[in-house]
């Protein structure tokens, strides 16, 4: 471990490379969650309602379902993919797009995630270097990703993800990695209910549900690795991106505005920004108001 560590303190370039290419491969790894994840999720709750109701389960499958099994396949033909046809963004360019037996075109955001997994994740490296708070940066960068992308598809921010992501956070604090545990506690606390708080207050006046509960559970996270001193940044950057992205899309996309549009990813990207870059930000805000 020494001796790496000496590589690449002396090489930061190596270690970047070597994150991008890590990254590469574990965005290809999240493709398979995005997609996986919900319909397990799914699955579980027929079967728990099913079986609270003592109603015979006749849909369920002896195939198992999980995030390994079964073997990745084609989702029109059900041709299995092969390893060689599924390295990230290598093997998208070299099909150009297109399944290699019926031709049909492979979705976009495929490598896409697979490419955003690795420049978010040299970004990481590049900021951190080769230290503790990188690797656990990492896992951050790679679970916010997973969630954000579940939660434009499904509205959903499994607890599976983030629940362990924030007893993590706490019980690094106890190490003094990225705060203090006084910090990292209150932060957990506050994280929570200041989103449970606007949430009670705008049901009350709406009578409508202005977010989900994961939405609280995801700044709670925040709250626990970053410090309670870094919520009010991430309410602010989540909200003003939030609602710049969600009166574009009403105007110009002409989305309606009665379908909700999901809060976690805006949340997700400013938390992280706040871990890369959030002393700098505040800095800013700070000299920019004159305080």
């Amino acid at each position: 471990m020494h001796e790496l560590h000496v590589i690449f303190q002396s090489s930061p370039e190596l270690l970047t490379l070597l994150v991008l290419i890590i990254g590469l491969l574990v965005g290809s790894f999240l493709n398979v969650v995005i997609y996986r994840l919900p319909v397990m999720m799914n699955i579980g709750w027929k079967k728990e309602c099913k079986e609270f109701l003592e109603i015979e389960d006749t849909e369920s499958s002896d195939e198992p379902f999980n995030l390994m099994v079964p073997l990745s396949r084609c989702p029109s033909c059900s041709t299995a993919i092969k390893p060689y046809q599924n390295i990230p963004v290598i093997s998208y360019l070299f099909l150009k797009g297109k399944c290699s037996n019926c031709k049909t075109h492979i979705a976009l955001r495929y490598p896409l995630i697979e490419a955003f997994t690795g420049i978010t994740s040299a970004i990481v490296a590049c900021h951190f270097g080769y230290t503790v708070e990188m690797g656990f940066a990492l896992l951050l960068t790679w679970c916010l990703i997973a969630l954000s992308f579940i939660d434009i598809d499904h509205q959903l921010l499994p607890d599976s993800i983030t629940l362990p992501l924030l007893w993590l956070g706490l019980f690094l604090s106890l190490f003094s990695v990225y705060t203090d545990t006084y910090s990292s506690i209150i932060g957990a606390i506050a994280g929570y209910l200041s989103l449970w708080t606007v949430y009670q207050l705008f049901k009350l006046a709406t009578g409508k549900e202005g977010m989900g509960f994961g939405d609280f559970k995801l700044l709670a996270l925040f709250g626990a690795w970053l410090g309670w001193e870094y919520l009010p940044l991430i309410i602010l950057l989540s909200s003003l991106v939030g609602a710049a992205i969600g009166i574009f899309m009403i105007i110009f996309i002409k989305k309606d505005r009665n379908i909700p549009i999901p809060f976690g990813p805006y949340l997700a990207a400013a938390g992280w920004l706040a871990l890369l870059w959030g002393d700098k930000i505040n800095a800013l805000y700070l000299n920019t108001m004159g305080l």
